[in-house]
């Protein structure tokens, strides 16, 4: 089992999540889950759940709840009751508090013997942990009790990890992490510090004063105090010129402290030979083309962890999914966390998710010449592309991107030629896991906890912490799909004035749903809408029928509403599913799977429904 309390308290096994009953269940999970194995008394949890004035059947609602809780964790765990109080043993199952706590700990002996790099990894690995805001579902005097703690625990090691990253000479991405969080703590002096040391190094003095100024007046108007020695030093280092160079500048007092500084690290803390990148020293600019991952990706635990061991076990990957599922930014995500893996770059190409495809002649052209081929001397045919490509890519070890790929046809020419490099595809259709020795990996909706969490994290805390069952709504109303999420949170952010609540109550309309989902250059509609124009007029009028009817349907409801022999039905739900417009669930004991039409899905087809059939 796993339990999560750094987000949405939560439990979930592999039959899926454990179902939880309000705030009040969640809190005596996560007090229990908080105290290690220690006896958590009677009185300890009635204050938690009701405050110092508890019902007079405090004591009975409370064993109703523990017995809940011990029916649904089943027999994976021990919930006890011991004196006058109860007891959670979780043995060997996850829990991601421990989890960051065990990686911190270790962080900070690593970096107290110089392996900056390993620390830097680890403490990413936990800050990867926290998912939206920390104990998110339970009472509010249990987050006013817990929460500043955990909180305190996570700004620690965000401050520690920005002092591996400026070590290793990671100043230029560590600006923007530093900007947000010195924008959502000011008082906090070390991320002032670590972001005025950033901006110096990348040249911007005059930026990092003022961030300097900008902080000893929000200390001397909020608190009447000046900056602490500390940033002050910063402040007269960067005035002088004397600001340290990153640690992996220096010279090291021995060979074993600079390899220490130097060598690549992989995910499990073991060297990586960086020979590669020696060796191609000499050659052309290592590109690195691959837009970044959005830093508040969130969810996806164990899709993230598939791609990067199959990357890391030297296989390519197909990622699909509906439209708007998070392909991309997964794949920009694991390609972020293996890069150590592939020193001579990282290609990465839109194949046609903006418009039209892209034809594999545009972009081998683009991918030989950031491999140093001469605009004179790019080949004028598509063999001679290919052959020229495979060439130059065989023997590097690089990262290759396919975003948005139509078919498999599309991506073939694309593959690099024989060696380490390794490819991640993504894409809607399914024939794309057509391709060759691929680790296929399938995207569907967030799960609820995740679901909030990204709402969380593009809002703001305090708007899902105020209005946490509004922003469950909103989740469900999205079809907890990341980029309808992103939109929705996108808007509250931007509307301080709007409520949680208001905004779910736009979305509940249908007719208004997609026109809801929309906002800057985003639009939850737009790769549905492209999905049903590449659909057969035949398919498209099949599709509309079976979206507008009832829902789960088997190929012999299919058959009905369509007028046709459950064969063929069969046969266009499953060309639907292929596209993602379905959703297929195989049902233990029934002759036919069973498919929805997810709500997004169903509301695009109406909306599509007119055009298409007059058309046809």
């Amino acid at each position: 089992m796993e339990f999560r309390v750094l987000g949405l308290v939560s439990a979930g096994s592999a039959d899926g999540a454990v179902p939880l009953d309000g705030a009040k269940q969640r809190t005596v999970l996560a007090a229990l889950l908080l105290a290690g194995g220690t006896v958590v008394t009677d009185e300890r949890l009635t204050t938690l759940l009701w405050g110092w004035e508890p019902p007079a059947t405090s004591t009975k609602q409370l064993y109703t709840y523990v017995s809940r809780l011990r029916t649904r964790l089943g027999g994976a765990v021990c919930l006890e009751r011991t004196g006058q109080g109860y007891r959670l043993d979780i043995g060997d199952a996850f829990l991601d508090w421990t989890a960051f706590h065990d990686l911190t700990g270790t962080a900070g002996t690593d970096v107290r013997a110089g392996r900056y790099a390993r620390a830097e990894r680890r403490l990413a690995a936990a800050l990867a942990l926290w998912n939206g805001p920390v104990l998110t579902g339970v009472t509010e005097r249990f987050a006013e009790a817990e929460g500043p703690r955990l909180e305190e625990a996570r700004l620690a090691a965000l401050e520690d990890h920005a002092d591996a990253a400026l070590a290793l000479g990671g100043h230029t991405e560590a600006v923007p992490a530093l900007t947000r969080e010195v924008t959502r703590y000011p008082l906090r002096e070390r991320l002032r510090g670590q972001l005025m040391t950033a901006l110096s190094r990348c040249g911007r003095q005059a930026d990092a004063l003022a961030v300097y100024e900008s902080g000893r007046r929000i200390l001397a108007d909020d608190l009447g105090i000046d900056p602490g020695p500390a940033l002050r030093a910063v402040r007269q280092q960067i005035l002088t010129g004397t600001l340290p160079a990153p640690v992996a500048g220096r010279p090291a007092a021995s060979g074993a402290g600079e390899q220490t500084v130097r060598v690549a690290v992989a995910a499990d803390g073991a060297p990586v030979d960086d020979g590669a990148a020696r060796a191609g020293a000499g050659r052309a600019a290592v590109p690195a083309q691959a837009p970044a991952a959005p830093a508040d990706f969130t969810g996806r635990r164990r899709e993230v962890e598939t791609v990067v061991a199959a990357l890391r076990g030297q296989r390519d990957v197909v990622i699909t999914g509906a439209p708007g599922t998070g392909k991309s930014a997964l794949a920009r995500y694991a390609a972020e966390r293996c890069r150590d893996a592939f020193p001579d770059g990282l290609l990465h190409a839109d194949l046609g998710s903006a418009g039209a495809a892209r034809s594999p002649y545009e972009i081998l052209g683009r991918f030989l010449r950031a491999l140093g081929t001469t605009p004179a001397d790019l080949p004028d045919g598509l063999d001679e592309r290919v052959h020229l490509y495979r060439t130059r890519s065989a023997g590097r070890r690089m990262l290759v991107v396919l975003d948005g790929a139509t078919d498999d046809a599309q991506v073939r020419p694309l593959l690099p030629g024989a060696g380490a490099s390794r490819t991640v595809v993504t894409g809607v259709r399914a024939s794309l896991c057509s391709l060759e020795g691929t680790r296929p990996v399938r995207l569907g909706p967030l799960t609820p906890g995740d679901a909030v969490r990204l709402l969380a994290a593009v809002a703001g805390r305090e708007r899902v912490i105020a209005e946490p069952q509004a922003a469950v709504r909103i989740a469900e109303l999205c079809d907890r799909v990341p980029l309808a999420l992103r939109i929705a949170a996108a808007r509250l952010a931007a509307r301080p004035q709007w409520s949680a609540a208001h905004l779910a109550a736009r979305l509940e309309p249908e007719g208004r749903r997609l026109a809801e989902l929309r906002f800057g250059s985003l639009d939850a509609a737009s790769g549905l809408r492209a999905v049903l124009h590449g659909l057969p007029a035949e398919l498209l009028a099949a599709f509309t029928t079976l979206a507008a009817g009832p829902h789960p349907l088997t190929a012999a409801d299919a058959a009905v509403l369509l007028g046709t022999g459950a064969e063929d039905a069969e046969e266009i739900l499953g060309q639907l599913a292929d596209v993602r417009l379905l959703e297929g669930c195989a049902t233990v004991g029934a002759p036919w799977p069973h498919y929805r039409v997810t709500p997004l899905a169903r509301l695009a087809a109406a909306r599509h429904e007119a055009p298409a059939l007059t058309a046809a």
